[in-house]
């Protein structure tokens, strides 16, 4: 029979090696190997026709103990509470991988927002916004875009939110829209992380953009914006993907004519130029290249996968793309990957600055935010390669180690209650 995929055991496995790789027991870490809160609820939701559907939610909380929860939330027909439990998860180290003072938290609901009307969508964010709302606030847990929503779901959260409580709380999530306290490049701001960690990888292992060749897996809002930024810096991209497919050039594709043609709400499976291939996720992912940039969901790169990957290096722009079987693949085959705690990390760095602003009523240039974006990536970049030097271990476990001991240094000061 085949194993179930849980992503938490996922996460709960590389947290034991990169705790036992530093020296710890688990007894020096065991309080982070537990969410702090689950939540789940109902969402009754009156269609268009009239009838009432039930959904499922969730809002996980990791940790508190840096700070405040934060973390997004994921409309997807496959969300479960394994799934939201490991992102939460994910969303502390990420926190504290990158030093700042947040824990981590993650909500989700089991619907596929496609096949909603606008009304319908808006109607399950706010009753699902009710239903979470005692437990998330601008000093407790702020909530996040991810797969499936974006900036006009936060801003039904955050009105529903100021609603309940009689006047605008504009920090109660990040990721909203300028006009009612977003923040300049918050939407382009993980997918420009990508592409930061990318460009100060390439010049560790002394490799020039122009002879780089990159595959993206997922062409969002993340894996979008890094293919436009990285082909702006020279990179060349050799294959892409959305949900409907890929499309592969070995000379390289037209990223800028790409990306205006999805803007039109279009399918890759549609896309035509010249000497232009369309191709399935599995070829996508074996593509020739130099580096390999998965940017849709968790999962995608399993034992089987990682023995016919050809690429050098794997840079996690999704979280959670690659399994504990498909790690030890890798690390055995010599493909240095840079985990998604730190790669993807460029969000939620840029949602603190958001927060920031929120509760100064302050507007930074955007100038100031992707300068500040660039010093705490750069930063926790180093921190990692130091300590994966210092212990001669993966970067991923590197990764896990900086924020395990930050975890832990954090949880040993404020003590236990009572």
């Amino acid at each position: 029979m085949t194993k179930v995929y849980n992503p938490y055991d996922n996460f709960l496995s590389v947290l034991d090696k990169a705790a036992t790789a530093i020296g710890l027991s688990e007894k020096d870490y065991i309080l982070i190997k537990y969410p702090e809160r689950e939540l789940k609820v109902s969402i009754p939701v009156r269609m268009d026709d009239g009838s009432v559907r039930i959904f499922e939610g969730y809002r996980v909380q990791h940790s508190t103990t840096r700070g405040p929860c934060k973390g997004g939330i994921r409309y997807h027909q496959d969300v479960n509470e394994a799934e939201v439990k490991a992102l939460a998860a994910w969303m502390s180290f990420k926190c504290a991988v990158v030093n700042i003072p947040y824990g981590g938290a993650k909500g989700g609901v089991t619907v596929d927002p496609s096949t909603l009307s606008k009304g319908e969508l808006e109607r399950l964010t706010r009753r699902y916004t009710a239903a979470i709302l005692p437990i998330i606030g601008p000093e407790m847990d702020i909530p996040a875009p991810d797969v499936g929503t974006n900036a006009q779901v936060m801003d039904w959260i955050m009105d529903t939110y100021s609603v309940m409580n009689g006047y605008t709380i504009p920090g109660v999530v990040t990721g909203k829209d300028l006009e009612v306290g977003g923040s300049l490049g918050r939407p382009e701001a993980t997918g420009r992380g990508v592409m930061i960690i990318t460009m100060e990888v390439l010049e560790k292992y002394k490799l020039d953009p122009k002879d780089v060749s990159i595959v993206i897996q997922g062409m969002g809002n993340v894996g979008g914006t890094a293919a436009r930024l990285l082909a702006e810096k020279g990179c060349k991209i050799v294959a892409v993907s959305d949900v409907s497919g890929g499309v592969r050039k070995a000379e390289g594709l037209d990223i800028a004519e790409i990306t205006a043609f999805l803007k039109g709400k279009n399918k890759l499976a549609d896309y035509q130029a010249e000497g232009v291939e369309h191709i399935d996720n599995r070829t996508l992912l074996t593509t020739p290249c130099d580096i390999l940039i998965p940017a849709a969901l968790e999962n995608q790169i399993d034992a089987d996968v990682a023995r016919d990957l050809q690429c050098r290096l794997v840079i996690e722009a999704a979280n959670g793309p690659t399994t504990v079987e498909g790690d030890a693949v890798l690390e055995e085959r010599g493909i240095v990957v840079l985990p998604d705690i730190l790669a993807n990390a460029g969000g939620v760095v840029v949602s603190y600055c958001e927060w920031v602003q929120n509760l100064q009523s302050l507007t930074w240039e955007e100038s100031d935010v992707n300068a500040t974006l660039f010093k705490v990536m750069t930063r926790a970049l180093t921190d990692v390669y130091h300590k994966a030097r210092d212990y001669k271990i993966s970067y991923r476990l590197a990764a896990y180690a900086v924020a395990i001991e930050r975890l832990c240094v954090a949880k040993k000061k404020r003590g236990l209650y009572p």
